[in-house]
């Protein structure tokens, strides 16, 4: 149940990010685009999406890696059924991530850098 779980989660995630995208959100590009802004964001400390990061570059390391849970030669296409599951699931991570981090930057530029006087 928590597997199913999972993958209902990561589905509405990829789902919610396309519509966003398609009324007027963030396109694809600028979202791909600000991938870089926040990895160096996140690496000095500006950004709070360390935690989300890691486990996008932990999906994306097991989608490459020719060490699988399920292997897809003996199991066929339960084999590659793992992997699309998490090609989805970083799918909608990553589009969702970079939203989240576009809002940060539009609020964060409308800040004015300086110190509280009491």
């Amino acid at each position: 149940m928590g597997k199913t779980l999972k993958r209902s989660a990561a589905f509405a995630a990829l789902a919610r990010a396309l519509a966003a995208g398609a009324r007027g959100g963030p396109s694809l590009g600028a979202r791909l685009a600000a991938l870089p802004r926040m990895i160096r964001a996140t690496a000095r400390g500006e950004y709070d999406g360390g935690v989300r990061l890691a486990l996008m570059a932990g999906a994306a390391a097991y989608v490459v890696s020719p060490i699988d849970l399920l292997p897809e030669i003996p199991l066929a296409i339960f084999g590659l059924a793992d992997d699309a599951v998490m090609v989805t699931w970083l799918a909608g991570s990553v589009l969702a991530e970079t939203e989240r981090f576009l809002q940060w930057e539009a609020r964060r530029s409308s800040v004015v850098p300086g110190h509280v006087v009491p």
